[in-house]
């Protein structure tokens, strides 16, 4: 399979702690792959270096075959690049509706005094309806459950249409109707086609999604392999109990 994302000897350090250390990896392109380690082990640091929140003090990230050479959320984005947070990132005082809409790359910057199009709006009913939010539409965000926040923040990553989806935490503090909700999810639009890299400490749920399994433990990465390969690879159960 094709890489579509390539890290190269990443690297980043904050004073004198080294966050991540010399990582590599790859994320084939149509995979669930996982990025696993004990707390602190710098999985949301690569994500922000990966994702252009962070700059790198070394090492590269490519996308889709090209270097990515400077912080730039908004242009990976663009590109097909996009992500969540552990924290739903969500506008509360727009509707459902509105989030997604504003979630349209060409009208991001625009969004306060532009008309939207009738295709944008279609685009928005159609993945609230994907979602079983279209119920919702009209409501503002700030009413909606933490996990409902948290679908919705998914579901707002896919109005550019993007080729991977980076989940930081995606069951992080919902209930388990919401877990199954998004792994559903999940499944359906990658069977379509669609890239996840996914930060998860639900181990469970790692481990009957994700196919590569690859884990981080003080910032590098010391084992990467299929799920029933992870749970029983000495450095990996080393990390978690050491941890």
């Amino acid at each position: 399979m094709t890489a579509l994302l390539q890290v190269e000897g990443l690297s980043k350090g904050f004073g004198g702690v080294r966050a991540v250390d010399d990582c590599s990896f790859g994320v084939s392109e149509g995979t669930m792959t996982a990025l696993i380690g004990p707390n602190g082990s710098g999985k949301t640091t690569v994500f922000n270096l990966v994702t252009g929140y962070l700059s790198a003090d070394a090492g590269v990230v490519r996308f889709a075959g090209a270097p990515v050479r400077s912080p730039d959320p908004m242009r990976l984005y663009r590109l097909g690049l996009t992500r969540t947070f552990q924290q739903a990132r969500v506008f509360a005082r727009l509707s459902v509706r509105d989030n997604l809409i504003a979630a349209i790359p060409h009208r991001r910057r625009s969004f306060l005094r532009t008309r939207f199009t009738p295709a944008d709006m279609s685009r928005a009913e159609e993945v609230l309806g994907e979602f079983g939010l279209l119920g919702l539409a009209d409501a503002l965000a700030s009413e909606l459950s933490f996990g409902q926040r948290k679908l919705l923040e998914f579901a707002t990553v896919l109005m550019s249409r993007p080729r991977l989806v980076l989940l930081d935490e995606p069951t992080s503090g919902v209930n388990p109707t919401m877990v199954a909700t998004m792994e559903r999810h999940i499944r359906e639009l990658n069977a379509q086609g669609l890239t996840f890299l996914i930060v998860e400490h639900d181990m469970n749920l790692v481990m009957r999604l994700c196919d590569p399994v690859i884990v981080l433990d003080h910032g590098a990465k010391i084992m990467e392999g299929a799920p029933s390969e992870v749970q029983v690879d000495p450095r990996v159960l080393d990390a978690y109990l050491g941890a």
